[in-house]
């Protein structure tokens, strides 16, 4: 099955003619692309023969995606339908002349058939939406959503301009809000501050009126900072009993499918919050934006799985001691938590950011949509054909499929208007991800293997400042390797910037960086430790130097142990806990060995090590050693006192005496220790003045 190209020269804004679709053909491996300039109006003949046959259709312009999407489907097409932005991205702006290899790319990429589909997230959402909050703000927004939405009310304070009326909805009143779950499954529970039970108050007046302080607006919330504590409105409120000043049992709970909490200080503190809770605090403008958010979200909704997770590479933690929390620590929606040796991952919580993907040393949590061998191809794709059209130097720039990719449009505009911005550099290609955090070292170098002079992430005001950490720690491990392989220049790069004009001038100052002569032709492999050594074979064998290691900063994926032998006893601690077999023993003697390639530096063996004889070394090493297992610490057997039949080591028995020669069970029998396991059991049947279970008498 082909491709079928088309591209418009939006008005004959972009220096684009025949001869251009002859080079864009010849890049692509087709014929030469027709282009036209008014795709979506006087020639839109041209699209609409395209779609009625079964090809792949690519279409150059995203202005009118909405417009060509409706043609398609009165037309009951089936043609596979994709867009793809040629004009901000490189055909509007000061290199506009030079960016058809851009343009080719982009185009390829594109035409890549769709990534496997993942599995599913479901949500069900009946429409019941708390609102927490002061009585001032919350009220109102109860009013207005009731007619849409099924409402409860938790009022968290009272108000003198805002009263409770007709019993509409629910209400509540409460401190002490705690909220967990997500869409559709929220559980709330909070404390009854309020002397006034608002579910079994009938809002009659009474104790209004009788309250001499005027302690009790409207909203049934009594001021304490004024209340005397008198009692009157308790006599008042009667045989009701809605009014208790010693309200033993005070906690609530319950469930609701939305949460808009209106509080001054949201209760969910993290900064990416589950899906259907909204806290726009006191803005009346993000209220009205949450509000029209939250009467779209009844009924079932699905999204992706964003992530996978392989049980036996994590290196989380072994015979429940903690070694690697790199995933929990990122993660801003708080979906990865501890599950003994293991970690958990909410799919429910999660939003699909990929942190806990980017720093996973081991690859047991992986990026599933797309997965990590698709954006490869597509790394891969958008390199080599920007080469085979004739481009120098190429970067990438990974951005958010949101604010990232509004901020690529808004530069392509505004250097298109007036020329005020220099607008996106020719060299310099962007690539749209789902979130900047989601693409890690695998991918980077991977890129720089195929290429690539630079990585730079474009970081914009919505990424969370753990993100933005992970990220800069994991570049420096990057630039670390690939600067100690010769390679000269800065590659790797956090672009920040929450503006158009912050971005223009960021791009303008990234230099292109040493990539390797000849370009890497492998396929990215569905692990990521595989892909890294991939990339770091070809980079090693393009390399200007070949130094035998590369030191790398703490917190890396590689590494050595280091073994104190005058502490180490072989007690083979380390090895039980290490993850990875990169520490193991010897069958046929004692000796601790390593294989340095294996070692994902979770720090288990550290901190399992009861003699604390272990430390670990940040560094790539570059030679066969890595492969071959080599020799930490070795002992000469220790030979059993009784039989001779080696066991353990003289620096362990020698430690044993002097722990547990004042044991019970060995004091004036200190050569027991010594002996083997056997010839221990039998010594002790062997002697008959030791007092053993058998010759206990029963008490009369």
């Amino acid at each position: 099955m082909t491709t079928q190209f088309k591209v418009c020269n939006c008005n004959r804004t972009m220096p684009l003619d025949a001869r251009s679709g002859e080079a864009l053909g010849a890049a692509l491996g087709t014929q030469a692309l027709p282009i036209a300039s008014e795709l979506c109006r006087r020639e839109v003949g041209g699209y609409l023969g395209a779609i009625d046959g079964v090809d792949d259709v690519v279409v150059a312009c995203t202005q009118e995606q909405s417009l060509f999407s409706e043609l398609a489907a009165e037309r009951n097409s089936v043609a596979p339908l994709r867009f793809v932005n040629i004009r901000e991205t490189g055909g509007w702006g000061s290199d506009a002349k030079s960016a058809l290899p851009k343009m080719a790319a982009l185009l390829a990429a594109a035409a890549l058939p769709q990534p496997e589909p993942v599995p599913t997230v479901s949500y069900e959402s009946g429409g019941h939406v708390l609102v927490v909050g002061p009585a001032a703000r919350a009220l109102p927004w109860a009013r207005r959503l009731a007619d849409q939405l099924d409402v409860s009310l938790l009022l968290t304070s009272g108000s003198d301009q805002q009263m409770l009326e007709e019993r509409t909805f629910p209400t509540f009143s409460g401190s002490q809000i705690e909220v967990d779950g997500w869409l559709g499954a929220f559980n709330v529970r909070w404390r009854q501050a309020n002397p006034i039970d608002l579910e079994v108050c009938t809002r009659c007046n009474a104790c209004v009126d009788v309250c001499p302080e005027g302690a009790i607006d409207l909203t049934y919330q009594i001021d304490m900072s004024k209340c005397t504590s008198h009692r009157d409105c308790v006599k008042a409120c009667g045989a009701i009993g809605a009014i208790s000043f010693v309200r033993d049992d005070d906690a609530r709970d319950g469930r609701f499918d939305l949460v808009f909490d209106l509080s001054d200080a949201p209760v969910l503190r993290m900064h990416q919050p589950p899906q259907g809770y909204f806290a726009p605090g006191a803005s009346e403008m993000a209220q009205a934006e949450a509000a029209l958010a939250l009467a779209q979200m009844v009924g079932e909704f699905e999204k992706p799985k964003f992530f996978a997770y392989k049980e036996k590479l994590c290196a989380h933690g072994r015979n429940g001691k903690v070694g690697c929390t790199a995933c929990i620590d990122v993660c801003s929606a708080e979906a990865v938590s501890h599950n003994g040796n293991l970690i958990k991952v909410n799919p429910q919580l999660c939003v699909g950011c990929g942190a806990c993907t980017t720093v996973c040393p081991s690859g047991a949590l992986t990026y599933a949509y797309p997965r990590a061998p698709d954006n490869a191809k597509r790394f891969k794709t958008l390199l080599s054909t920007y080469f085979q059209a004739g481009g120098k130097a190429p970067a990438l720039l990974l951005h958010g499929h949101e604010r990232g990719a509004e901020m690529v449009s808004q530069l392509g505009r505004m250097a298109r208007a007036g020329g005020r911005l220099r607008g996106m550099p020719a060299r310099v290609i962007p690539v749209g991800i789902h979130h900047a955090a989601s693409t890690g070292l695998d991918l980077w170098l991977a890129a720089i293997a195929y290429g690539a002079t630079n990585i730079a992430i474009l970081i914009t005001d919505q990424e969370a400042p753990q993100y933005v950490t992970a990220l800069e720690e994991q570049m420096a491990v990057a630039q670390s390797i690939v600067s100690g392989l010769g390679y000269r220049g800065a590659h790797f790069s956090l672009l920040r910037a929450s503006t158009a004009t912050g971005l223009d001038a960021g791009l303008a100052a990234l230099a292109p960086a040493e990539a390797p002569a000849r370009r890497a032709g492998f396929n990215g492999a569905a692990e990521k430790r595989g892909t890294l050594d991939l990339a770091l074979d070809h980079l090693l064998k393009e390399a200007p130097q070949r130094p035998e290691q590369i030191a790398l900063p703490a917190g890396a994926l590689y590494g050595a142990v280091n073994v104190n032998k005058a502490a180490c006893t072989l007690c083979m601690s380390c090895v039980g806990a290490c993850p990875e077999s990169a520490l193991m023993d010897n069958a046929n003697a004692p000796q601790l060995r390593f294989v340095e390639k294996n070692c994902v530096q979770c720090g288990l063996c550290e901190k399992t090590c009861p003699e604390n004889a272990i430390t670990l070394t940040p560094r790539l090493l570059l030679t066969e050693e890595a492969r071959l297992p080599v020799v930490l610490n070795e002992a000469q057997p220790f030979h059993c006192v009784r039989c001779n039949a080696p066991f353990g080591t003289l620096q362990m028995i020698e430690n044993m005496v002097s722990k547990l020669s004042q044991h019970g069970a060995f004091a004036g029998n200190i050569n027991r220790i010594k002996m083997c396991a056997d010839c221990r059991v039998v010594d002790m049947m062997e002697n008959k003045r030791e007092a053993t279970i058998t010759n206990l008498t029963r008490p009369q």
